[in-house]
């Protein structure tokens, strides 16, 4: 698909790239060198989960929040069922034991032989490299 450094971005990376800190600073300062991608359903399922998150933090604007979450469009490269379903089956086999909706994310790092970016455990032991944010900087910065 594209050549040079790259990591997908589970649906959680989303949800803290507009209400988190390190997310939003992470994304900023590498985005010029590294190429973010998220299957399009992380952007629906991080939409889905806003409001019920919000509810818990009273001081912060849905409205606002879901602007910041449009506006990641600029920065994380959504990615159509198409460009990755030739490994579909792969990456069902790979998460069949955990999560089977999220065979999307296996999928595109397996396209784009790159790592994934999640909070998710799910995705250990599944044969991509996988990155949590408290130590991502070390690939983004690599």
């Amino acid at each position: 698909m594209t050549s040079g450094k790259k990591i997908v971005l589970d649906a959680n990376i989303l949800v803290r790239g507009v209400l988190g800190e390190r997310v939003p600073d992470l994304l900023e300062r590498y985005h010029h060198h590294v190429r973010f991608y998220t299957p399009s359903q992380c952007f629906s399922e991080a939409r889905e989960h806003l409001p019920a998150i919000l509810n818990r933090r009273s001081q912060v604007d849905l409205g606002v929040t879901l602007q910041a979450l449009n506006a990641l469009h600029a920065i994380v490269q959504s990615v159509n069922e198409s460009d990755y379903a030739a490994f579909e089956a792969e990456a069902k086999r790979r998460i069949s034991e955990r999560d089977v909706d999220d065979w999307p994310l296996i999928a595109i790092a397996m396209a784009l032989d790159c790592p994934i970016w999640t909070e998710d455990r799910d995705f250990f032991g599944t044969g991509i490299a996988t990155w949590r944010t408290r130590n991502v900087e070390i690939y983004l910065s690599g």
